[in-house]
């Protein structure tokens, strides 16, 4: 099989859910598209496998409908008068140039925001359909199945409509004829090197999470040890093989997805292990408290809602001692019922006081117990409501770090804890695109003709921080438009 060659109109390299997206904007225009995934059809769909939602811009009940099977128009407009009636575009641009600082790249802002509705819609004529949210997310509807049922769905469709995958190939080269036009791609399979041919070629392939050497180089000292919240098969190839031929890097190199996982986060997680188990996410720290392992807090837990701080909370946890942190809670926490299912298996401690709870976590007693008490007596009165779509206001006074939101005494047993770790999900540095094509732009400051890229491997929209669910909407977004433009081209 060695240098056996393939042709295709346009091929895709990669298989999440942006690569999906490109390949359903192809699929438009032709049915000859190709895509080639590095893992084996087993583990297949990248790391969109790990998450269940997709941030987008909605007015009301009329622009969910489409979305939402099997809900009569009274739930629906329940969930919105209990939740979140609205998600306007200046509010998703605003709690996203929030999140990244004002660092967020504008005119990719500005497409991420105003196209992401007709991008969700346009997915739901794909196939694809929504149902409620969790308690604990930000998000008023969810994808059915989460992330996994909408990569099944992806599968099932793009085959269905004639899409050719490859599996176990893994991209080395993109290859450029002598005008500068990228006109195939080098690749490895288990029998051999294998040549694609295509007219347009869309990089969908992640980041370099999952590359100790690359964490190590642009995320900074001990990233290299950090555990891959996501799949082991993004390794930066894309951007390798994109930046040998001159595509400009664009964005934060330096800063990456990473949320407090169970201390039992695997080196690597693959679809075909998370799908099957509870998940390792230990998303509770904004209704206790964080401590490390000397017993102090670190972190005010709730300067912002869960959903626009999770993502940045794993950078906070790996610079404790050890690289760990506990999420402590009390029996009035667990009566309010904010835990989720996923916490069944979690690794957990209890206790039914204070001391003997850190005797079991290791943690200096009288320093641990100490942080506890200092806690409750800093909590200033006001109504407690851990709303997730909104901040209470309730907070301490007189200490630091503060906690400026949800801040409840923790003083009813039994006391529960949980040992996290960082766990990163993806890197937040890629390529420089036309926001209006997703065309990868050369060094030289001109767009690579035959090359565009969607997903992770777009920079510059992300920085430090972003919010859940947003990059599922810019993977779709960006896919849609990179299918669409580079299906043209190959067409032109």
């Amino acid at each position: 099989m060695t240098d056996e060659a393939f042709h295709y109109d346009v091929l895709i390299v990669g298989g999440g859910s942006a690569a999906c997206s490109a390949a359903h904007a192809v699929l438009e225009k032709t049915k000859s598209v190709g895509i080639i995934e590095k893992a084996p059809k087993r583990d297949r769909g990248g790391n969109s496998a790990m998450t269940g939602h997709i941030r987008f811009v909605f007015n009301g009940m009329e622009d969910l409908r489409p979305l939402v099977r099997n809900m009569p128009d009274d739930e629906l407009r329940k969930l919105l008068d209990c939740g979140l009636p609205h998600r306007t575009e200046a509010e998703v641009w605003d709690e996203l140039m929030r999140v990244t600082n004002n660092q967020a790249d504008e005119e990719l802002l500005h497409v991420h925001v105003t196209e992401s509705l007709k991008t969700v819609q346009w997915l739901a004529s794909k196939g694809h359909d929504w149902v409620p949210a969790s308690l604990t997310n930000d998000n008023v509807l969810t994808m059915n199945g989460g992330g996994a049922g909408l990569q099944k769905r992806n599968f099932e469709i793009l085959e269905r409509n004639g899409a050719m995958f490859h599996y176990e190939t893994a991209a080395t080269e993109l290859i450029v004829d002598k005008s500068g036009r990228v006109s195939g791609v080098r690749a490895l399979t288990p029998a051999g090197f294998v040549t694609f041919h295509a007219k347009a070629i869309v990089l969908a392939c992640g980041g370099f999470e999952a590359n100790a050497e690359m964490r190590a180089r642009y995320l900074g000292p001990g990233w290299d040890t950090v555990h891959v919240r996501g799949v082991p098969f993004n390794t930066g190839d894309g951007l390798r093989m994109a930046m040998d031929i001159g595509a400009m890097p664009h964005g934060s190199w330096s800063t990456c997805h990473a949320s407090p996982q169970d201390i039992a986060l695997p080196k690597f997680t693959v679809p075909s292990v998370h799908v099957h188990g509870d998940s390792l996410n230990r998303y509770m720290y904004p209704y206790g408290i964080l401590v490390n392992m000397k017993g102090e807090r670190f972190i005010d837990e709730v300067w912002d809602t869960r959903g626009r701080t999770y993502a940045s909370m794993g950078r906070a946890i790996m610079a404790q001692p050890g690289g760990v942190a506990i999420q402590v809670l009390d029996a009035r926490i667990r009566e309010l019922n904010l835990y989720t299912s996923n916490y069944r298996k979690a690794t957990t401690t209890k206790a039914d006081t204070l001391e003997k709870l850190a005797a079991e976590l290791d943690l200096p007693v009288a320093n641990f117990v100490k942080t506890v008490r200092e806690f409750n007596a800093a909590v200033q009165p006001g109504h407690y409501n851990p709303d997730r779509h909104t901040l209470d206001g309730k907070g301490t006074a007189g200490i630091y770090p503060p906690k400026s939101n949800y801040a409840l005494e923790i003083d009813k047993p039994p006391f529960e804890a949980w040992p996290v770790r960082c766990g990163i999900t993806f890197t937040f540095g890629g390529l420089k695109i036309d926001a209006n094509t997703g065309q990868v732009q050369h060094v030289a400051g001109r767009p690579i003709a035959g090359l565009y890229a969607a997903g992770e491997m777009v920079g510059g929209l992300f920085v430090g921080a972003y919010a859940s669910g947003s990059g599922m909407m810019s993977g779709a977004t960006f896919g849609r438009i990179a299918g669409t433009a580079a299906s043209a081209a190959a067409l032109a």
